[in-house]
C-alpha cells in the first residue's frame, strides 16, 4: 500500500509494504507520480509485483531491508499466451533501470508462481539509491 509522507505529500510519497496489484492500475499510478514529479521512497517490509517497477522512477529511493519480490506477467497467476507475455513483460522490464532490466527479461519474469526474492542492498548494489534514514 503506497501512502503520501505527511511531510512532503506533495513532493513524495513513502511506498509502505505493498504486494502488487494489477499492471494497469499501477502503470496509471506511475504515469502520474511522474507527471507530478512525486519522488517515491521504498521503505516497507516488502514490495512485490507491479510495486518493483517504481524502482524506475526518478528519484526513487529503496530501504536496503526492504525485500523485492519479481514474476512475470501473468493473469490471476496463470501463464500468459506467449505474444501477451512478451509484450507485457517488456512494459514492466521498461520501468526497469540497467541492470535490473536484463536480469528481469533474462530470468526474473521466467517465475509465475511465487517470487525471486531481491533485498534492498542487492537493488541500491545495482545502483538505485539508499534512502535517507529518518
Amino acid at each position: 500500500m503506497a501512502i503520501l509522507s505527511p511531510a512532503n505529500a506533495q513532493h513524495s510519497m513513502v511506498v509502505k509494504s505493498d504486494r502488487g496489484g494489477y499492471l494497469h492500475d499501477r502503470l496509471i499510478e506511475l504515469e502520474n507520480l511522474q507527471r507530478n514529479g512525486i519522488r517515491v521512497e521504498i521503505r516497507g517490509r516488502v514490495c512485490y509485483s507491479t510495486c518493483t517497477m517504481f524502482l524506475g522512477l526518478p528519484g526513487t529511493c529503496v530501504d536496503p531491508n526492504t525485500t523485492f519480490g519479481f514474476h512475470g506477467p501473468s493473469r490471476s497467476g496463470r501463464r500468459l499466451a506467449p505474444a501477451d507475455f512478451e509484450y507485457f513483460s517488456q512494459v514492466m522490464a521498461d520501468y526497469y533501470p540497467e541492470p535490473l532490466r536484463k536480469w528481469f527479461m533474462d530470468k526474473g519474469r521466467n517465475r509465475i508462481n511465487g517470487v525471486h526474492k531481491i533485498k534492498g542492498s542487492e537493488i541500491i548494489r545495482l545502483g538505485i539509491p539508499a534512502c535517507r534514514t529518518a
